[in-house]
């Protein structure tokens, strides 16, 4: 670590009287050994475990690395072991505060201690999902040249939010949620390491059930709501964590959703098949639950978009334009206020009629393109602007609808081996009515056989 003055004071504090920082923070594991779940990243030989220095890589040093997980699945520990570990210079930064002059001035102090006195450094990169591209492609220099080894951590998908040079270089390492059991483990640490509480408290197995339910497989989680409710059973004079006084201490539970893995996908599903079930009740619901559990609401809204037109359609034109006013609003003005504003469209998407017709007929359409049925475009619908386009015949015989009285021509439009082919079938529903009377009359004058 390079600390600054004031970090090196806090640091200093934090080492004479360990209370002073939080029991989550306090209970980070001294050695990989240590580390609760996460198993699958601590064989011998896995990169984590070289970063430490164990093993004789020779020639192949380690790699860099992207720890990608949820809340409390230990990226921030695992950086915090190797830095505690390593006899490697180890600098850490964060997306939130830091920039391309912060991570340059990193690149040149890496280099300087390379040349100068043959020390590798590690940078550790907090959330590095919040880098805009350009502020990303300043390491790769680095990270390609191994002036620095990364750590880089995210909560975010990274074939997303991290640059594709970058992850080429780098190995993605995928956090897992922690299980009640790995909670647990960690939690009866808690209160018996000298690190920890010490005994001072008791934890009944009611109370423990409870505070695995409060944690929902987050460790920071589960001791923070720990440290708390241990606090307020020692104020009331007492040693045992009750069932009460938990409930008290965290007066909100919370919401068991994990942003990157089942949870995430089971509600982003079930709200949407609420909407498609005209049930605006349980479609709020859901809703509900991830906004409480800190979706982004700009992929709320990016699912609200896709349902208007998969689900409703034609039913009701004006469903798409209500959810792409409501994704553009939501990103101008995020949350708190970003909920009424989804609430807004998720009740009219759910009350609409439905319709899947504009899914079915592009869907039936690629079907036939997948399948080679494609052809030549017919010989008048072709370019005709360029020069010897007419003596090749194209545009050649082409009638211009806007000529005719009704407005439309009766003349070939799809290639031959799909002319008398119908993709879209339109419901009865809402106002696909008059499209469905629409389309039954512009078939009848192009002439085209029922198929």
């Amino acid at each position: 670590m390079e600390p600054d003055l004031f970090t090196a004071a806090a640091e200093e504090r934090q080492e004479k009287d360990p209370a002073a920082s939080p029991l989550a923070v306090r209970m980070r594991p001294r050695t990989l050994d240590e580390v609760v779940g996460q198993q699958h990243l601590l064989k011998p030989g896995s990169p984590l475990r070289r970063l430490v220095g164990e093993g004789n890589g020779g020639p192949a040093g380690p790699s860099s690395v992207i720890l990608w997980g949820p809340p409390g699945t230990g990226k921030t520990t695992l950086a915090y072991v190797v830095s505690k570990a390593t006899n490697k210079r180890f600098v850490e930064l964060s997306a939130i505060t830091a920039g391309v002059k912060e991570v340059r001035a990193v690149i040149d102090g890496a280099r300087r201690a390379t040349g100068g006195f043959g020390k590798e450094t590690v940078l550790f990169l907090d959330e590095i999902h919040r880098f805009s591209k350009a502020q990303q492609d300043s390491l790769l220099p680095a990270v390609e040249n191994r002036w620095v080894t990364l750590i880089a951590a995210t909560t975010e998908n990274p074939y997303f939010s991290v640059i594709s040079p970058l992850l080429s270089r780098s190995l993605l390492l995928t956090l897992e949620p922690l299980t009640d059991d790995d909670v647990r483990g960690l939690l009866r640490r808690a209160l018996s390491d000298e690190r920890g509480l010490k005994d001072a408290v008791t934890l009944p197995e009611d109370t423990e059930e409870h505070l695995l339910r409060i944690a929902g497989g987050d460790a920071r989680r589960a001791l923070t709501a720990l440290e708390a409710a241990a606090g307020a059973a020692l104020d009331q004079g007492g040693r045992e964590i009750s069932l009460q006084t938990l409930e008290q201490t965290v007066d909100r539970a919370a919401v068991k959703y994990d942003r990157d893995g089942d949870q995430h996908y089971d509600v982003a599903s079930a709200l949407i098949k609420s909407i498609r079930g005209s049930d605006v009740d349980a479609a709020l619901h859901y809703l509900a639950r991830m906004i409480e559990a800190g979706e982004d609401p700009r992929f709320i809204a990016r699912r609200l978009m896709i349902s208007a037109s998969e689900d409703i359609g034609l039913a009701d034109p004006n469903a798409l334009p209500i959810a792409v006013a409501a994704a553009q609003a939501v990103a101008m003005i995020g949350f708190p206020e970003a909920a009424l504003t989804l609430s807004h469209a998720t009740i009219a998407l759910a009350l609409a009629p439905k319709s899947n017709s504009a899914t079915t007929a592009i869907g039936a359409a690629m079907e036939d393109v997948r399948k080679g049925l494609a052809g030549p475009v017919p010989p008048h619908l072709r370019d005709g602007h360029y020069k010897g386009a007419a003596k090749l015949g194209h545009a050649q015989g082409y009638v211009y609808p806007h000529d005719l009285p009704e407005g439309i021509a009766q003349q070939q439009y799809a290639p031959d081996a799909l002319k008398d082919r119908e993709y879209y079938t339109p419901s009865r529903h809402g106002a696909e009515a008059r499209y469905a009377d629409a389309v039954e009359w512009t078939r009848k004058h192009l002439g085209r056989k029922r198929s």
